[in-house]
């Protein structure tokens, strides 16, 4: 749809805008522009060059009255002066000025009530179809008068030469201004820079509101109604294990939870493709199809895709509307949550693949967040690194995780919640040595919480994790349920399960301070 929306957009002598395309409509210009390749499958693939995954580093927000107070400041939200904002700014509009651009507005939130609307300005047509995919689309009447909340300009192409004297990281820039209710982005084609901008923004706005945010998937069971919330960083298995034939889809990555239960942030999925393949993941293989957009991938002479492949980078992606999951829940909105699961991709093979969780151990794990960077999520990770990130998500969080946390608490003391801890990494071994969790052990387990399976009192204590491990599990044999039967030695095991405790011990410090509500440090392991 063509218009002329200068006076609203704020960039001048544009000589078209292209306003909400539809798929058809998007599939034309990438093919005219040459962005994309269409697949076997029919879905398109686009290159995002050397930028394949986030840049966090190149993250900030202004320091402004309005936030100055709330934003939890360091590493993850650095700051930045509303000048440098004021000047990259007006680059960004000199840049577009005289561009074709395309513009999604749109909104964040399935629930009426707490969705957030937004815009998003974009050069590239493939950048467009990621913004239709991810985000929820508007009917014709929402469309009407419709006034963005927040709004990104991703100028893609334009590199800010004079990033050292302005105090950045790079020629690369990812600037918000919280107070504006605007973000600019240049120098990195990613996509993920959009859809987690946005998140960040959310995770801004809503907990000030008593409206907990979470970097999680979830879904429902068909029968019960009963929903399951799956937290976990990439590569830690939320969308695999919750796009699940049996139970209904919420959503992928990002929700929130007021007090009329959870609902998806977005209106689509962004799933890693690498080693994707039919039989483990059917539905979301299947949801590559036309309208999908694949990232990085290698595409054949015969135009098929090699999954296999991490020739351009590991973090391969294809982002689809949710409705490509012909198991979902079209409303986005489920009750309150049942069940909690924290995933984690433990790197050094020592934690069980499952284990319950009192609601004090809960709040441990939710704010220390242990887990391993996934190789290809962010630049310049090659291989698994065992890390802590707050709120199995910490990049995202504007506001300090203790906030997250004290939310999350009071919801699952209210309505019951029970947790789990399921470690989707290594057994048998840390990484080079042992390998990796299959797929249908984790899967069982999964419906093990779910179906009541993992309710009985055989539970061993591990003294130093400080975790009840199941002695059984249906069929499933106790050496594949307890870590330590899968190791050669078990002094071994446990000198490496007493350096992670000491990793967690270090690392929970922060949450420790006179400043804190709470001390969850008994919850957690322990090397008495």
């Amino acid at each position: 749809m063509k218009t002329t929306m200068e006076q609203i957009v704020g960039i001048k002598n544009t000589p078209v805008i292209y306003r909400n395309l539809s798929y058809e409509e998007i599939f034309e210009h990438e093919k005219k522009k040459g962005e994309t390749t269409l697949t076997s499958q029919g879905a398109m693939t686009v290159d995002t060059g050397i930028f394949t995954g986030r840049s966090p580093k190149d993250k900030f927000l202004v320091k402004e009255p309005s936030s100055e107070n709330n934003v939890w400041w360091g590493k993850i939200n650095q700051p930045c002066s509303a000048e440098i904002f004021e000047t990259l700014h007006k680059r960004v509009v000199e840049y577009l000025a005289g561009k074709e651009l395309y513009v999604f507005d749109g909104f964040a939130g399935a629930r009426k009530s707490t969705r957030m609307s937004l815009r998003v300005v974009t050069e590239r047509a493939w950048q467009h179809h990621f913004c239709t995919n991810m985000f929820i689309r508007p009917t014709d009447a929402e469309l009407q008068n419709f006034d963005p909340e927040f709004t990104i300009i991703n100028a893609s192409g334009l590199k800010n030469p004079d990033w050292k004297e302005h105090g950045l990281n790079s020629e690369v820039f990812v600037l918000f201004h919280l107070g504006k209710k605007i973000a600019i982005i240049g120098g990195t084609e990613y996509g993920g820079e959009m859809k987690k901008g946005i998140f960040s923004v959310m995770n801004y706005y809503k907990p000030l509101e008593g409206i907990l945010t979470m970097h999680c998937s979830a879904n429902v069971g068909k029968d019960r109604g009963d929903s399951a919330l799956f937290f976990g960083l990439s590569g830690t298995g939320k969308t695999t294990l919750s796009t699940d034939p049996k139970r209904p889809l919420i959503g992928d990555d990002e929700h929130g939870w007021d007090d009329e239960g959870i609902w998806n942030l977005e209106g689509g999925c962004y799933a890693k493709a690498i080693n994707l393949n039919p039989d483990d993941e059917p539905l979301i293989y299947n949801a590559i199809k036309r309208d999908a957009l694949l990232e990085n991938v290698v595409v054949r002479d015969d135009s098929t895709v090699d999954y296999s492949s991490s020739q351009k980078t590991e973090n391969t992606r294809v982002s689809y509307p949710i409705f490509h999951i012909p198991n979902r829940i079209e409303s986005g909105v489920a009750g309150h949550p049942e069940n909690i699961i924290f995933l984690t991709c433990d790197a050094f093979g020592v934690l069980p693949p499952v284990a319950r969780l009192t609601p004090e151990q809960a709040m441990y794990h939710f704010l220390s967040g242990y887990t391993a960077k996934v190789a290809g999520t962010e630049r310049g990770v090659t291989e698994p690194t065992a890390t802590f990130s707050a709120c199995f998500g910490a990049a995202f969080m504007t506001l300090h995780p203790t906030k997250y946390a004290r939310l999350l608490g009071e919801k699952m003391r209210k309505h019951n919640t029970k947790a789990y801890l399921v470690n989707t990494g290594w057994a048998g071994g840390p990484y080079g040595v042992g390998q990796r969790m299959k797929i249908k052990l984790t899967r069982s387990i999964i419906d093990g919480i779910f179906d009541g399976t993992l309710d009985h009192g055989k539970y061993t204590h591990h003294d130093v994790l400080n975790l009840d491990i199941p002695d059984e599990m249906g069929s499933v044999e106790t050496s594949l349920l307890h870590p330590w039967e899968s190791w050669k030695s078990r002094d071994d095991y446990e000198a490496q399960a007493k350096k992670l405790a000491g990793m967690f011990i270090e690392n929970f410090k922060q949450y420790v301070s006179d400043s804190h509500e709470f001390d969850f440090t008994s919850h957690g392991p322990k090397l008495s």
